[in-house]
Formats: C-alpha cells, structure tokens, sequence
C-alpha cells in the first residue's frame, strides 16, 4: 500500500513530517533517482535516498514504536548540530540501525528536564500539534512572589508577540528569601512560552524544570544527563493521550 512520502519516512524515524517536508524542498530526496515531490505516494518497494545515505523501508510499521525520556542538563540545545559548537541533546542518545530519534518538543538552553524522543514520527507530531491539548507541566523559581492579580492574569491569558498564552494550572510551592517556586501547566510548546508568561507580569525565572510530558512523569530518582526507554505501559499512555476523547451518543444536547 502506497502513502505520502512525508508520513512513511516520519513513521519510519527519519525526521518529524516538517523536517521531511525541508529536505524535500531543498532537494535532498530521491525517490528511484528522481528529485521527491510533496505528497507523493511511495511504498517499501521504492529507492529512496536522504542526505547521499540509502535508507530502508519495511514491509510493516514497528507496532510498538521505541520511545526514550532524557533528564536535559542546563547549556545543552535541542538541534542535532549546533554551528557554535555547543553541547546538544542528541550527543548522549543511543543510536539506532535504519532510524533516528526525533524529540518531541524542544526545551531552551538554559530549562532543564524531561524531554522525550521517539522513532515514530507521527506520534511526535500528535504529542506536539496544539490540537491535541497535551500537557507539559513545570516547576518554575521566581525572584519575588506574584500577588493574586498576576496570577489571575496569567490564568486567563497574556497578549505576548505571538499571540495570547496563559497557564491552565498554577499551584503555590512555597519558597525561601527572595525566591518562590510555583508549579504550572501549559498546553502548547512554543518558543521560552513559560518564562515569557511570567516576564509579562514582571518577574525574573531564575531556575525552570520540565517535570511532566502529558502522561509521563519525571522520575525523581533521575539525574541531569540521564536517558533511558520508556515501559510498554508508559508509551501506550502517550498513545492514549493524542486520542481526541469521542462524543458521547448518549450524551443531552
């Protein structure tokens, strides 16, 4: 069975559909000699080359895809090469034969924490289009303490460049001196999102966490540098949570 060229080798672990969607533009894929086009259909049975490198299809999709969580460090970035040489995310990954790892999501420089990867493309996309409404939960220091108003605000939605953002969840963790740790949840993943909501009110983040990815909690017995596989049971609750809940038939209007 044939399907589009950008789902197959996003499926296959070569990249997320929009990372495909770039190499097909700039030339970089053939399919049996020729240049790849956008949308076209391909099967197992196609040549098909990525970078000069001859990659292989199977006959079947893995039915259970391969997903690792990483314990982010501080100074790392979230690209696979970085032109100023530093540290990235993909550098202590294990490798893989006929794929690679794509993360779901990106955390910046300085924001350590859960960052999970996968060789199923299309299950990173679900986990990360807006549409899907999955969580990310973060633990957040500030320098000083927000008062009712500014949290309120922040709840119901700041204007920032890009558009309105606002925490669904805020919870009070207390803190020491001048610096107070709050928990929130946010259910979108654009760029420093989190820090920006709460410089719109005035404050400094001085330390950010990413604890939880939807499902998935951040073990506290793990350390900054860390990767392991995620459980059967683990990825079958990230699987469950791209599902858009059904409408019940039942249900009054």
């Amino acid at each position: 069975m044939t399907e589009r060229i950008q789902k197959v080798l996003a499926n296959a672990g070569h990249g997320s559909r929009r990372e495909i969607e770039s190499l097909i533009r700039e030339g970089k894929i053939t399919v049996n000699g020729k240049p790849a086009t956008l949308g076209q259909a391909i099967d197992h049975t196609d040549r098909i080359v990525i970078n000069s490198k001859s990659i292989r299809l199977h006959h079947e999709r893995e039915s259970k895809p391969k997903v690792l969580a990483y314990y982010k460090p501080a100074g790392e970035v979230c690209t696979r090469k970085d032109e100023k040489g530093r540290d990235t995310v993909f550098r202590k990954l294990p490798g893989l034969r006929n794929s690679r790892w794509i993360n779901i999501g990106r955390l910046d420089m300085n924001t350590t924490g859960l960052l999970l990867f996968t060789t199923d493309g299309d299950l990173a996309n679900k986990l990360m289009h807006p549409s899907n409404q999955i969580e990310r939960e973060y633990a957040v220091r500030i320098l000083g303490t927000a008062d009712k108003t500014q949290l309120q605000a922040l709840r119901d939605g700041v204007e920032l460049e890009d558009g309105i953002a606002k925490f669904t969840d805020i919870v009070d963790s207390g803190g020491e001196g001048v610096n107070h740790w709050y928990h929130v949840v946010i259910m979108e993943g654009r760029n420093r999102e989190v820090r920006r909501l709460w410089e719109s009110q005035g404050f400094q983040v001085t330390r950010l966490i990413r604890t939880r990815f939807g499902p998935y909690i951040l073990p506290r017995r793990k350390k900054a540098g860390q990767h392991w596989r995620l459980e059967d049971r683990e990825i079958k609750a990230l699987l469950e949570a791209t599902k858009k809940p059904t409408e019940n038939p039942d249900a009054k209007p």
